[in-house]
């Protein structure tokens, strides 16, 4: 049972890009935030995702995230720990929070919504990463 209670866990406390974009397209209210830097945020990021650097969660998610919100937050890969400090202010604040394992990188690789100052687009899914969409037409 140890091996269970601990992948029980793991999956409280995190997920991953496919189903953060599941749950939103399930009309989920899954509040999203990135907390990397602006410079970062601004050259990309998940569409419809609040910027909120980790530095800055303390004093700005009580007056801007509801307190019964599903949080999931992420930085840009999984060779960053920025998601796992954001993470940890949200729990110290109380949330439910999740940090979203692999980051910007695997959501951009999986070929989701992406949004920057030109608007929302997607770029090529990776093949090693994501399943390519099967097109079907009427």
């Amino acid at each position: 049972m140890e091996r269970a209670d601990y992948f029980t866990a793991k999956l409280e406390f995190e997920t991953d890009a496919s189903d953060v974009h599941a749950a939103r397209g399930a009309g989920e209210n899954v509040i999203v935030i990135d907390v990397r830097s602006a410079e970062a945020f601004a050259q990309g990021r998940v569409a419809g995702a609040v910027h909120m650097h980790y530095s800055e969660i303390a004093e700005r998610a009580p007056k801007e995230i509801p307190a019964d919100a599903d949080v999931v937050v992420y930085c840009w890969s999984p060779g960053c720990n920025a998601g796992a400090k954001g993470a940890l202010e949200f729990a110290r604040l109380g949330y439910r929070v999740r940090e979203m394992i692999g980051g910007f990188e695997y959501w951009v690789r999986e070929g989701y919504p992406v949004e920057n100052a030109d608007g929302v687009h997607r770029r090529p899914i990776d093949p090693l990463t994501g399943i390519p969409r099967i097109r079907t037409h009427a």
